[in-house]
């Protein structure tokens, strides 16, 4: 069972990350995470431990592969919602092409903002721009939220 969490620790959590460096498959805030780290962190944060180990992954997995390997793993430990109903505090799946799988994450912290970490750069929070929103290709609320 999962304890429960308010949308303001979510947000709280993600900021608390802003200004790290991008590094692939890395986790730590302050030295390094990459978009699936930031969630793992952010996770383990609110609940203790992550729900599952995470095997390597190469920075092309997605595209090698032709899974919806994040889709999947955020299938079965989120809370699919439908992304015209997001609010602060869930996550977004994005997929840089039609045709690929889901290979993006973000954490919303406003009606307009997310934080996310992105390759060559450090973890920031950016507007979810129209750019943002064509590419959304899921929505998920953190299990046990509260407002």
């Amino acid at each position: 069972m999962h304890r429960l969490v308010t949308r303001d620790a979510i947000v709280t959590e993600a900021r608390s990350w802003i200004g790290t460096p991008y590094r692939h498959q890395a986790s730590l805030k302050g030295v390094g995470c990459d978009c699936l780290g930031l969630l793992r962190g952010v996770y383990r944060a609110l609940y203790g431990t992550e729900p599952e180990a995470v095997p390597p992954y190469t920075p092309d997995w997605a595209e090698a592969t032709g899974r919806e390997t994040l889709l999947a793993a955020a299938t079965r430990h989120l809370i699919t919602i439908e992304p015209a109903a997001v609010q602060a505090g869930d996550v977004l799946l994005f997929r840089w092409r039609a045709g690929l799988p889901a290979k993006h994450a973000a954490i919303v912290v406003s009606s307009g903002t997310m934080v996310h970490a992105h390759d060559g750069a450090r973890v920031a929070e950016v507007a979810i721009a129209p750019w943002w929103r064509r590419r959304i290709a899921g929505a998920f609320a953190f299990p046990g939220v509260i407002a």
